[in-house]
């Protein structure tokens, strides 16, 4: 065995039996915050799709012509937005933490090290149980990348939370229609699984090699310690630019959303604009659904609303904030124009289709 004097860290193969011993204590703790924040509350929700066709209002309002951003509005916003969204940034941020400190880099590498199609299926099939949002599940992946599995798993593992969603999928097929449900599963597959595998050539990062032989750097300090730093760490890193995004979103969202008459409420004008502005906007898990139905209520055609059903939950200004010191800026910018463009082109078929 290999030891630097003077450093924390420790070149050492990790022990088998801990190593099960802690993988279980995440499932553990993983299965019990996400029945308690997901799992349960969707189930109800699901229920209520189903008899009433509903699940809610839009959380995003509609805004006469003529309103310009105030402070009010923002703050409003904000105060709407966390207050849906609080327990499941927490349990992210604690996910976050624990994979970075419970699971073993061994385990992880061999699993999402690959920057290949398979560890890319993985990363996005782990996250179907998730079901988060994208600014929720931002935290864990920057734990994935700290652990250094490949660009395209954590991706697709962010990704996937809020587009395949199953719970999403389930309240649109019963909110919306078919077509909306089916429109959003294929773009959403092929964002989680095609995009984020080829994020991969964008990044420098060469693939392990033999990952059995390699030795793994181990962090030696106690657990409790390695938690609690990743816990410092990761809230100096993501609270301040995710509030200050969402509270700069939620003023701004007069002009990223205005109400569109009949005659341009479903043109290919429009369809660009509100890939790009769902896009750059944040909102909680399934709000896409309330948001589209009040739109549409108000003028807005199926092209428009279409390109929103996929850009909206996809990703956000402050959730592209959050992970953008775990990839490359080329791996960043190429995730937020595949968003638009798929957008576009969702969009685009939604026109046709409905």
């Amino acid at each position: 065995m290999t030891q630097h004097t003077g450093s924390r860290m420790s070149v050492q193969h990790p022990n088998h039996r801990r190593n099960i011993w802690l993988f279980t204590i995440f499932i553990i703790i993983a299965a019990t915050g996400l029945t308690y924040v997901k799992w349960w509350p969707y189930y109800d929700k699901a229920l209520t799709a189903i008899v009433e066709h509903s699940i809610g209002s839009s959380i995003i309002e509609v805004h006469a012509d003529g309103t310009i951003p105030s402070w009010q509005i923002a703050w409003n916003y904000t105060l709407t937005y966390f207050k849906a969204v609080w327990k499941a940034a927490l349990l992210g941020i604690l996910l976050g933490t624990l994979v970075q400190s419970l699971l073993p880099s061994h385990w992880l590498l061999k699993l999402l090290g690959k920057a290949n199609f398979k560890s890319t299926a993985i990363g996005g099939m782990a996250s179907i149980p998730g079901m988060m949002c994208s600014c929720c599940a931002a935290p864990i992946a920057i734990g994935l990348r700290k652990k250094h599995v490949s660009v395209g798993s954590a991706l697709a593992f962010w990704i996937g939370n809020p587009t395949i969603n199953p719970a999403t999928l389930i309240f649109m097929a019963f909110v919306l229609s078919w077509e909306f449900t089916l429109l959003r599963l294929i773009f959403g597959i092929i964002l989680t699984f095609g995009v984020s595998y080829l994020a991969n050539r964008f990044a420098k990062e060469s693939d392990p090699v033999e990952i059995d032989d390699v030795p793994i750097e181990v962090d030696t300090r106690p657990l409790w310690k390695r938690w609690l730093t990743g816990i410092r760490d990761m809230v100096i890193r993501v609270i301040p630019a995710y509030f200050l995004a969402v509270l700069l979103l939620g003023a701004l969202q007069v002009w990223m959303f205005p109400q569109l008459g009949t005659a341009a409420g479903n043109s290919l004008l429009a369809v660009i604009f509100f890939a790009l502005m769902g896009m750059l906007f944040v909102i909680p898990t399934a709000a896409e659904i309330p948001i589209i139905q009040a739109f549409m209520a108000a003028g807005l055609g199926a092209g428009p609303a279409s390109a929103l059903l996929l850009t909206l939950p996809a990703i956000s200004l402050p959730s592209l904030l959050m992970v953008r010191r775990s990839f490359p800026r080329k791996v960043i910018w190429f995730v937020a124009a595949s968003v638009i463009v798929l957008g576009i082109a969702c969009g685009i078929t939604g026109m046709i289709i409905m």
